[in-house]
């Protein structure tokens, strides 16, 4: 694949997690949580949107919110659990994305805010009818998807080099 090939990458924000007496890092989903996130799977489905390779962060919230949407996909893809992403600060998460092998065309990032939000507004160079104020706006709830493209190397992702494609959530 050349460097120049369009890609694209998806940011999903986990599902809605239960506030409970364990760490953060180990919140399950609420039952909204368990509800949305396969809705945000079909959504994914029905915008032909299967990723080649999924990143999503080690927490239980998103293990579980990736479970409940992947069931969703007609096939699954690579799916890699990053300790990085939990907590990770946006050049933190850029960084991760420009380790990303060329191979990949589609890629999925399941991650938490304000990284996630932080991420989809630093490279939406450019976006789509009025879908960057509507991101804004709503401040990225959980369970919501954005999908930005763009054209080169993984490594060349940076500040403003996608367009803001399409922008969801469950509850709009």
């Amino acid at each position: 694949m050349s460097a120049d090939t369009p890609r694209r990458i998806v940011l999903f924000r986990h599902a809605k997690a239960e506030w409970s007496e364990s760490s953060d890092h180990e919140r399950p989903l609420a039952e909204r949580g368990r509800k949305d996130a396969p809705v945000a799977g079909r959504w994914l489905a029905g915008a032909g949107i299967t990723p080649d390779l999924t990143l999503c962060s080690t927490s239980t919230r998103t293990r579980e919110t990736w479970k409940l949407a992947v069931h969703e996909l007609p096939q699954r893809p690579k799916t890699v659990y990053e300790e990085r992403i939990y907590e990770a600060s946006l050049g933190e998460l850029i960084a991760l994305l420009n380790e990303t092998s060329d191979d990949v065309s589609d890629l999925m990032l399941v991650g938490h805010n304000p990284g996630v939000h932080a991420l989809a507004d630093a490279l939406s160079g450019e976006a789509e009818g009025d879908l960057l104020p509507r991101m804004n706006r709503s401040g990225f709830p959980t369970a919501s998807l954005a999908v930005l493209s763009f054209n080169g190397s993984w490594k060349s992702v940076e500040h403003g080099v996608g367009r803001l494609v399409a922008y969801w959530t469950p509850h709009d």
